[in-house]
């Protein structure tokens, strides 16, 4: 059954047809390369996610220490706050970024990654960023308890939340909100 499904569409023979199923329609794509179409649009979310997150974190709602990594390779200067504080602006810096990246997100997969059509667009955006609010809400519960009891790197709790979401938001995508 599996392999009925990867071999609805033949994998590419040649760097052109690779070509022709990575920037062509979703349903012309073999599997793998519907996965890699996926991945690069969630590359492209996650760069939007983490930029638009350490931007309020550090700008709005400061969530970062002076040991976070990120304030190291950027060698920035955070404001200081306490604990309880800096795990409360991290869910709200995450909320904030969600909704920036979820927006490109969508406009990404629904135009790049997969077939539209299922539902109508609104029924589309309204289940796409529900699917993210699920995944977006335990990811960010464990960020704020990897913050809170843990006192880990604000930068490592957001990975977490990042990783976690990312299977469960292919999955659910393609089978509930697209037509695959």
């Amino acid at each position: 059954m599996f392999y009925n499904f990867l071999a609805q569409v033949p994998f590419p023979g040649s760097i052109s047809e690779l070509f022709a199923q990575f920037t062509g329609a979703a349903s012309d794509a073999h599997p793998v390369i519907q996965f890699l179409k996926y991945a690069f649009a969630g590359g492209v979310a996650t760069v939007v996610h983490v930029s638009v997150f350490f931007i309020f974190g550090l700008a709005v709602f400061p969530c970062v220490k002076d040991s976070d990594i990120l304030v190291r390779i950027l060698r920035v200067k955070p404001r200081a706050v306490e604990e309880s504080a800096r795990a409360r602006n991290a869910v709200l810096s995450n909320i904030i970024a969600f909704v920036a990246a979820n927006a490109v997100c969508y406009t990404l997969n629904r135009i790049f990654v997969f077939e539209p059509g299922r539902h109508s667009i609104l029924v589309e955006i309204i289940l796409f960023y529900t699917v993210s609010g699920i995944a977006v809400v335990f990811g960010t519960a464990a960020m704020h308890k990897l913050i809170s009891k843990f006192g880990m790197q604000t930068s490592f709790a957001f990975a977490a939340n990042l990783v976690f979401s990312l299977a469960l938001n292919y999955v659910l995508r393609k089978y509930m909100i697209f037509n695959g």
